[in-house]
């Protein structure tokens, strides 16, 4: 398997969190779970494979330009072929910029990013097909995506407002945290959860629920720290409380996840 991301270029920087390419060594099939993450994607499919998502008890192929809303709950998905795919990973406030709809119909779904952009998404990716290496393909998105920047100073300003917010949030996962954010920013706690649900798709709360989770599953990989350890380092109030957090993401316990790791979310992890 081969992933390598890259930081984007500096007038995007502020909107787009990285580039990505995935190819994977084999074309065998096989299946794997995808975890909430707190970010968007837009996914280029490059190769001769599929991938498929299990909806209502059924794989279903994802579309060759994907659009990932917020993934709330462990997603299934289903390998066939050799896969090769170009990712783009927005920050957890930035994809609603370049979309019309509202943010949160895209939760724990894959869309099809034609339904949503105009033709021009499609004549991008014929031409990232026709395109190699990865550098000409950054050069074709980059292009895409400055033409739909905000124009509009308020605009700029506000996604410069609600990224600090949530930076803020990300340095202390508390509940109570949200208060005093919203105090700090002059705003009140029921502006700030409309706020970032409009931005995110996700309630402050929820939020905060998937970035300790994300912590966490970080340390796990590492394999540095006992779990008891992981689950206070995160602000956990116990292991009862960690692993029930846990399993609502991954459908599985921390030890369980330990014993068979699955790749797709190292490279999902924020």
């Amino acid at each position: 398997m081969k992933y390598e991301e890259v930081i984007p270029g500096e007038r995007l920087r502020p909107y787009i969190k990285c580039y990505y390419i995935y190819e994977s060594d084999t074309s065998s099939e096989f299946e794997d779970t995808v975890y909430p993450s707190g970010l968007m994607e837009v996914i280029f499919n490059l190769g001769e494979g599929t991938w498929e998502t299990l909806v209502n008890d059924k794989f279903l192929n994802t579309p060759k330009i994907e659009l990932w809303g917020q993934i709330i709950e462990p997603l299934s998905i289903r390998s066939k072929g050799k896969n090769v795919m170009f990712g783009i990973k927005f920050f957890p406030h930035t994809a609603a910029y370049f979309l019309k709809d509202e943010i949160t119909i895209f939760n724990n779904q894959v869309s099809d990013l034609c339904d949503i952009f105009d033709s021009s998404v499609k004549n991008l990716h014929a031409r990232l097909l026709e395109t190699p290496g990865l550098k000409g393909k950054i050069e074709l998105v980059e292009s895409f995506f400055m033409e739909k920047l905000p124009v509009n100073k308020n605009a700029s300003d506000r996604i410069t407002e609600v990224g600090q917010i949530i930076l803020n949030m990300k340095k202390n996962y508390a509940d109570e945290n949200v208060t005093a954010i919203a105090t700090k920013y002059g705003i009140s706690p029921r502006y700030l959860h409309k706020l970032i649900s409009q931005y995110t798709g996700l309630s402050p709360k929820f939020l905060n629920k998937v970035n300790r989770f994300q912590q966490s599953l970080k340390l796990i990989n590492d394999n540095k720290n006992s779990l008891t350890s992981i689950a206070y380092d995160c602000g956990y109030f116990d292991q009862s409380h960690f692993i029930k957090d846990f399993k609502s993401f991954t459908g599985i316990t921390p030890s369980a996840y330990l014993e068979n790791k699955f790749h797709a979310n190292q490279f999902f992890l924020q």
